[in-house]
């Protein structure tokens, strides 16, 4: 009886122990973070994350830099005023066009079939209400960037040759959408929600990449320095990620997260009553065809004349492990 009594003695403190033990989370040692990106719908989560806390849950501080235009965001990337960025595998190829500078983490958002990223919107005195339409037509894009990649893939896959449209280069988005409004421009391509801005407004949606999803998705992107120097921060920042992801596709009708946005001025707060707020991609890293054929494209373009690697630019090793 005696034996039996200290055996369930040793048995309760040897639970009590691994009910104190630490959580196997990188919280131990505070972190600090620094990413960039344009005010698009991409950012929500990020945004989430800081509202809820839960950058904080994982002893971890985001400062989030807000930037006009991609080229903006990769200077500071670039200059090493930010240590990440939203942004695309386009992106991350130029950055690593002389040596291996950053590598992509994780999905931003991606398009799929009930929800566009990115979509081509007319002028309602253009005339043009189909992509045959835009033949002969001025299109605002974003010369070189992942813009300008969705917006070639769907004119070819709808039959249309880029080389016939002209494509004009407008980086900045708010100018984009006012010369498409004013009809100096017979079309653009916005990202939501300011395409649906656009729309309700009384632009005319022609397509967009929900028709081709595998073609648009955005990611999050890291200085190597960072990945090798502060690998634990990183892996926080995606859990953060996550967790908000979660709480964000568990409830998209919640008004909270719309008057984030609106807070954030991405959103307008005209359009927050009706808008939907997306489902975003849980964690996962672009797949090696998605890789490829942006690869394949910036060479065809001329932006790129060497091969890249999948392994070198993306890197699934801090994701959450399932």
């Amino acid at each position: 009886m005696k034996k039996t009594f200290v055996l369930f003695f040793i048995l309760a403190v040897v639970l009590s122990l691994l009910g104190c033990a630490p959580q196997a989370t990188p919280t131990s040692q505070p972190a600090t973070l620094k990413v960039v990106a344009l005010p698009i719908l991409d950012t929500m989560p990020v945004l989430v994350a800081q509202q809820q806390g839960l950058f904080s849950k994982y002893n971890l501080t985001v400062e989030f830099i807000p930037a006009g235009s991609a080229p903006e965001r990769d200077q500071l990337v670039a200059a090493g005023q930010a240590d990440g960025m939203l942004n695309e595998v386009l992106s991350a190829l130029y950055f690593n066009k002389e040596s291996a500078r950053v590598q992509v983490v994780r999905y931003a958002r991606a398009a799929t079939k009930d929800a566009a990223l990115f979509t081509l919107v007319a002028n309602p005195n253009s005339g043009v209400k189909s992509v045959a339409d835009l033949k002969g037509k001025s299109v605002g894009i974003s010369e070189g960037t992942i813009i300008q990649y969705v917006t070639e893939r769907l004119l070819t896959a709808e039959g249309v040759n880029p080389q016939e449209v002209k494509l004009t280069s407008v980086p900045k988005i708010d100018a984009r959408l006012a010369l498409v409004k004013s009809g100096e421009l017979d079309a653009a391509v916005l990202p939501e929600p300011l395409a649906s801005v656009a729309v309700k407004e009384g632009s005319v949606a022609i397509i967009s990449d929900a028709a081709y999803p595998q073609y648009s998705f955005s990611t999050w992107t890291f200085r190597n320095e960072v990945l090798k120097n502060n690998p634990e921060a990183v892996k926080r920042f995606l859990l953060a990620l996550e967790d908000a992801v979660a709480l964000i596709n568990a409830d998209p009708a919640r008004a909270e997260w719309k008057q984030l946005l609106v807070e954030n001025k991405i959103l307008p707060a005209p359009l927050a009553e009706t808008f939907v707020v997306p489902p975003f991609v849980t964690a996962g890293v672009p797949t090696e065809e998605q890789f490829m054929d942006t690869l394949t494209w910036a060479k065809e373009k001329g932006f790129l004349k060497a091969d890249q690697t999948y392994q070198d630019v993306i890197n699934a090793s801090f994701l959450p492990q399932k």
